[in-house]
């Protein structure tokens, strides 16, 4: 990539089944000068589309605002179920600074993307993560609460009018969070067990809201076809929380439910940092920095 700025982003829809509608919604991300779709991934469970794609600030505007356009059309939340929490056909809409970039830049990129939907699309956007207006605004989670059923009501209130757009939530699309964050790794741990509840109970003794780890999101999700459940993680801050204590600390705590770990998985792409890091602890290697790494010091 020849590209001066490079700014990636991280589009999540509330489609993870329809394989058509996926094509569809992932089909403004291909073929673009100036835009580089690097992978997506869907999951039935969750029913959620997952899209990772690098491009240069406008050329990337411009591709997000087509789909963003494409899933308003496609995706009714009224008739949706899934695993995951969603308040939006478009949910959220990351942007992370990448390459001669800085995260102000992210943020006003970020800004310029949530005044254009709501102007083309008539939708209400709450801007989160380093983008909110407002310390409240910050967490997703607290955003996305009361998801899209409850957010008929929670738009009305003074405290959650939206950033940009109609102070009230779209019939079908709902609402969408726009913002710039740190790279964020989604990362799931798979349990021995079909039982909900004990993997709520592990994902709410790992998270940081309930005095887990730092920079960790953790809620439980049943996969009905596999038979078990898991432990979703969202790692909002690598470097500072690695995954392996993510990892440990879910077996831990499964531990007491005579539960164990049958697996682990990445959603979408991951910074090789963070494996290497991983990599590291369990090897047990003494004083390995990045710089030994080969690809890392071919891209350089």
């Amino acid at each position: 990539m020849s590209w001066n700025k490079i700014i990636e982003c991280v589009p999540n829809f509330s489609e993870g089944r329809d394989l058509e509608k996926i094509d569809q919604i992932v089909a403004p991300f291909r073929g673009k000068v100036g835009v580089k779709l690097l992978d997506y991934s869907n999951d039935e469970d969750h029913n959620r589309l997952v899209v990772t794609l690098v491009g240069e600030p406008e050329a990337l505007c411009e591709a997000v605002v087509e789909a963003v356009g494409v899933a308003v059309r496609l995706i009714d939340l009224n008739q949706h179920t899934g695993q995951h929490p969603r308040m939006g056909a478009v949910d959220v809409i990351p942007f992370i600074p990448i390459k001669n970039t800085s995260m102000e830049e992210a943020i006003e990129l970020s800004k310029k993307v949530a005044a254009k939907v709501a102007e083309l699309f008539n939708l209400p956007v709450f801007l989160y993560e380093k983008s909110a207006t407002a310390p409240h605004r910050e967490n997703l989670a607290s955003v996305r609460k009361g998801e899209f059923e409850g957010m008929a009501e929670k738009i009305k209130l003074p405290e959650w009018q939206p950033d940009f757009g109609p102070a009230e939530r779209h019939p079908t699309a709902g609402t969408v969070a726009i913002g710039a964050r740190m790279p964020l790794v989604a990362y799931n741990v798979n349990l021995s067990t079909d039982n909900l509840e004990i993997a709520t109970k592990i994902a709410k003794n790992v998270r940081h809201i309930n005095g887990g780890l730092r920079y960790v999101k953790a809620m439980g999700v049943e996969l009905k076809e596999r038979n078990i459940t898991q432990v979703s993680i969202n790692m909002t801050d690598y470097t500072r929380t690695a995954l392996y204590r993510a990892f440990e600390l879910v077996r831990i705590e499964a531990r007491r439910y005579g539960v164990t770990i049958v697996g682990s998985e990445i959603i979408g792409l991951v910074p090789m940092e963070a494996l290497i890091d991983t990599a590291s602890y369990y090897l047990g290697l003494e004083n390995f920095s990045m710089q030994q790494v080969l690809e890392a010091r071919i891209m350089e």
